[in-house]
């Protein structure tokens, strides 16, 4: 049994590990597109290649410190949660430029609204199984 205390500093730390890669995946569409002249979405994939570095390596030693599970097992894990959960986002990315015609930062921050605690739950109990 999880005790609620543990679970409350773990989902703290999730926020924070999260928002840190958000920001640097952000950061990075924000690079490539003004500096690079990349599309918005193309920018978008290099961004989450680079910002899942910062989630996996945060969730591993601060979120989900103690995991059991090897680098071989939850790195590919991890991918998949993430890369399931980008592949969504993309989706409403691409959507949300499209049809509600929003900047392109504020189309990415409405996206980055999405999914954070169905990761949560997958990357505690699957991925880290902490």
């Amino acid at each position: 049994m999880v005790s609620i205390n543990k679970l409350f500093f773990q989902l703290m730390r999730f926020g924070i590990v999260g928002v840190t890669a958000a920001s640097v995946h952000f950061s990075l569409v924000i690079f490539f597109v003004e500096l690079y002249a990349l599309k918005p979405l193309q920018a978008n994939v290099i961004a989450f290649l680079i910002a899942f570095q910062v989630s996996y390596w945060g969730h591993r030693y601060w979120t989900f410190r103690g995991t059991t599970n090897s680098h071989r097992v939850a790195l590919p894990r991890l991918f998949v949660i993430c890369g399931s959960s980008f592949i969504a986002n993309e989706g409403l990315y691409y959507l949300v430029l499209t049809y509600l015609k929003l900047p392109y930062p504020l189309a990415l921050l409405v996206v980055f609204a999405i999914l954070p605690l169905v990761n949560f739950t997958f990357e505690k109990f699957w991925v880290f199984q902490n």
